[in-house]
């Protein structure tokens, strides 16, 4: 009995605690990365009705995937550092997403998702801060963790995805 009173109060405030989060919390550094956001609630029982996803300095390319039902917008800023891409001097790059005018009841869960190409630097995290806005409230996961910090101690963290080494990955 007490084993289930504690596994009831371990599930509870995981549930509590939810937050959006990356699919795939680990990618080679450079290299071509598909994010999947997962989105498991709305804002204490509202349904959400749009996802802005901020994209992280040193991300280049980021393309969305489209999602039916939903619209589509893309923000793109002018880069202070212009790169190479493919023999190309980028000049602007995505800076924000936006999915918004859909309907994500709290019941359920759903996906959207986006590709593209990773910093170079192993060893790093990168920290995807997302808004969430529902039909009633929003909550912004944008909460990044101090140095040596806990994450999971944030109330609202941002998506962290950790940088390996190329090959790190598929090694055991």
């Amino acid at each position: 009995m007490r084993r289930l009173t504690l596994f009831a109060l371990a599930l509870a405030a995981t549930t509590a605690h939810a937050h959006i989060t990356l699919e795939t919390p680990t990618a080679e550094a450079g290299s071509t990365y598909k994010g999947v956001l997962r989105i498991g609630h709305g804002c204490d029982g509202s349904p959400t009705t749009g996802i802005r996803l901020i994209v992280p300095a040193g991300v280049q390319q980021l393309k969305p995937m489209p999602k039916a039902g939903w619209t589509l917008t893309v923000k793109k800023d002018k880069l202070e550092q212009p790169y190479d891409y493919y023999g190309e001097t980028v000049r602007e790059d995505t800076s924000a997403v936006i999915w918004s005018d859909g309907s994500l009841p709290d019941a359920f869960y759903d996906e959207f998702a986006f590709r593209a190409r990773l910093p170079a630097t192993p060893g790093s995290t990168l920290y995807f801060k997302i808004e969430q806005r529902c039909a009633k409230g929003e909550t912004r996961w944008v909460e990044v963790p101090a140095a040596g910090q806990d994450p999971h101690a944030l109330k609202a963290p941002a998506a962290m995805l950790k940088l390996t080494a190329p090959g790190a990955a598929h090694q055991h």
